[in-house]
């Protein structure tokens, strides 16, 4: 009897999830749809585009894109270097937090974790991850500011001692393709 009272209170659960999930996702949808239209999901369109990265110098060292997607709500970078390593990441608005968050992957693969948001004219995430060699973990600090003469510039910062110091990764300047 036991078996069966459970397995009739499942079914009616499930039931009743089948039943009410459509209205919820439609109260939902309309509330994210509202959501993603605020200010703060406009902060870093400056990135969005097809762009050609070069290093201080002048080399070119990959190929990004950078679109708008599910309604706005997120940004999805699509990164190539010149050496074969290839990335992508996601980007949102995140409202609950008030805070930007980037989740980047890579064929190196490489997780890393960002949260932050604009400082003036410049976004700033960061993030602590473990180090690759299992010993201790890297603070790191990504930002990406808009340059007067339309590119951007990105600079990647890298700390072994809690923030103490800092080791620069990466500094790319962005150009439009």
């Amino acid at each position: 009897v036991t078996v069966k009272v459970r397995t009739w209170v499942q079914l009616g659960l499930s039931a009743a999830l089948v039943l009410f999930s459509p209205f919820w996702a439609l109260a939902n949808e309309e509330e994210e749809t509202e959501r993603c239209t605020a200010p703060e999901y406009s902060q870093f369109d400056f990135w969005v585009g097809e762009w050609r990265v070069s290093d201080g110098e002048g080399k070119v060292v990959g190929t990004n894109s950078i679109e708008k997607i599910l309604d706005g709500c997120v940004l999805r970078e699509s990164w190539t270097g010149t050496a074969g390593m290839r990335g992508i990441s996601v980007n949102i608005y995140a409202k609950a937090r008030g805070a930007w968050h980037q989740t980047w992957v890579d064929s190196n693969g490489m997780l890393l974790e960002l949260d932050g948001g604009l400082e003036g004219h410049t976004m700033v995430l960061k993030g602590e991850n473990p180090a690759r060699d299992g010993a201790g973990t890297l603070l790191h600090e990504i930002t990406w500011r808009p340059l007067e003469d339309g590119r951007v510039r990105q600079t990647w910062r890298i700390s072994k001692d809690g923030g103490a110091s800092w080791q620069e990764v990466f500094d790319g300047f962005y150009s439009r393709q």
